[in-house]
């Protein structure tokens, strides 16, 4: 009995052992005003145009392998419709395990000291989104929960993402959005093979333009 007892006390530690290294730990990020500053991983300041609103942050368990905390700034209409927004990530990989983000650049610039591997894409927001528990679900699931939402279905995303150490194994993520429907133009015609492609690489340029505009990054 006392070694039946022993044995299911290891399983029920080990169990609250497991369930501990799975919940996130709460929002440690700080937003004053336009700034939104992180004491480590990485240390850094980061400072929004008036345009873009504070709507909130969130922390959880991605995949179940990794911590993430994001926040968002918007610019939005009084019905919350937005237009633009950045959504910021800070991920790191849980200590159980022993992966690493692994990205192949194509275009690296420097912002305010950081190299961030930058790419861009149109896309749809109509049909399969992919799984609900995706990053990009969860920030559109708590933009929703803000009374927040995208003007239309077609967009524009510049990613920015910083690799925080030599191990790979944290990285900042920022995500620029703008609505594609002023342009006259959809997903489809600016990817591959769509009526409007050739004028992508003009359009992607002016967009990290803008993204890198209406920020400011810097070390602390």
């Amino acid at each position: 009995m006392k070694r039946l007892l022993l044995a299911i006390g290891t399983l029920v530690l080990a169990f609250t052992a497991l369930a501990q290294s799975n919940t996130a730990p709460p929002v440690s990020r700080t937003v004053s005003g336009q700034a939104l500053k992180s004491k480590d991983t990485p240390a850094v300041r980061l400072e929004f145009d008036k345009a873009f609103k504070y709507a909130g942050g969130q922390s959880f368990v991605l995949y179940d392998v990794a911590n993430a905390e994001q926040h968002f700034f918007v610019d939005a209409d009084k019905e919350g419709r937005i237009k633009r927004f950045y959504w910021i990530q800070f991920e790191g990989y849980l200590p159980a395990n022993t992966h690493t983000y692994k990205y192949t650049p194509t275009k690296v610039v420097n912002i305010g000291g950081f190299d961030f591997i930058a790419d861009a894409y149109p896309r749809s927001l109509k049909g399969n989104l992919g799984r609900p528990d995706s990053d990009g679900n969860r920030a559109r699931a708590f933009l929703a929960s803000k009374g927040f939402k995208m003007a239309g279905t077609e967009i524009l995303s510049q990613r920015l993402v910083h690799l925080v150490d030599e191990a790979k194994r944290n990285e900042l993520m920022i995500i620029y959005i703008e609505d594609l429907g002023d342009t006259g133009l959809n997903a489809a015609d600016l990817s591959e093979g769509g009526s409007a492609r050739a004028r992508w690489p003009e359009i992607a340029q002016g967009l990290l333009d803008r993204a890198q505009k209406n920020m400011k990054v810097k070390r602390r």
